[in-house]
């Protein structure tokens, strides 16, 4: 049965609170922006973010989403705020950023998660229009972000900057092409930019789950014909957690990571990958 390959309900609870009991005040005094951190990965991160100490400002593009993660949240004790930003306006991420200032008083981790994917199918069958997409928001969009983020995390005297890319990066994934492609961007993205942060005492590090068990990854994960065959490339035989991803976030975002930079770091559950 494919469902013994899944984590039920109450594993992942169990999952939850071992995260929780583990974690430390490491980020303690640190204000973090996480995107598109109201359900899945994000969400998992800014959760343990915020358990390391950290103070959080969530973002989402929808308000409902924004409000129903903070109540969530906050019912753990957890410094938050929170705030409706698409990634890809300009006027979203100053508001994003002004309103972590104004919360907050400043900025010293950034978390880019946010990222779509329109298309599904043979690659040469994708049209201009979501080809544009998909580059303007997974690629531009985080470009854009850290440049408009890096002048107040130096004004911090440094920090850390963390950009989700994906083990499609590594090993392109079947139907999904475009967007393989530029999650391999997103790995050019942060070795290049390197020199020029380390100037500031920023890091840039990138986090490469593989298929993680969350509603942007439903198409592989809830179709057992397209389930079996992934499943049995990954040597721990199941699908990740999101959770899974996060503590690696708050190490990398943490002073145990401070001769760390220019990195991606996979979860993958063994999966073997390389450029």
């Amino acid at each position: 049965m494919l469902r013994r390959f899944f984590f039920g309900s109450n594993v992942r609870r169990q999952l939850s609170t071992r995260m929780a009991s583990t974690a430390t005040q490491k980020l303690s005094g640190k204000v973090a922006i996480v995107t598109a951190s109201t359900d899945g990965i994000g969400y998992a991160i800014a959760e343990r973010l915020g358990q390391d100490g950290a103070k959080v400002m969530v973002s989402s593009r929808k308000q409902k989403n924004v409000d129903a993660a903070i109540e969530k949240l906050r019912a753990k004790n957890l410094d938050v705020y929170g705030t409706v930003c698409h990634v890809g306006k300009k006027e979203d991420r100053a508001s994003l950023i002004q309103q972590t200032l104004d919360q907050y008083g400043g900025i010293d981790i950034v978390v880019s998660n946010a990222a779509v994917n329109p298309f599904f199918g043979q690659m040469l069958d994708c049209s201009e229009d979501q080809w544009d997409k998909i580059f303007d928001l997974n690629v531009k969009s985080t470009f854009m972000l850290i440049k408009e983020t890096a002048p107040h995390l130096q004004n911090r005297g440094g920090g850390s900057i963390v950009v989700v890319s994906s083990i499609a990066a590594f090993n392109p994934i079947s139907m999904l092409g475009p967007y393989s492609v530029s999650k391999t961007a997103l790995l050019g993205l942060i070795k290049a930019l390197v020199p020029q942060l380390a100037a500031m005492n920023i890091r840039i590090n990138g986090l490469a789950p593989g298929i993680i068990d969350t509603s942007f990854s439903q198409a592989l994960t809830s179709n057992k014909e397209i389930a079996k065959p992934i499943l049995s490339m990954v040597p721990l035989n199941r699908f990740g957690q999101p959770p899974e991803c996060a503590g690696i976030v708050s190490f990398l975002s943490s002073e145990d990571a401070s001769y760390i930079t220019g990195e991606t770091v996979m979860v993958t559950g063994g999966i073997p990958a390389r450029l």
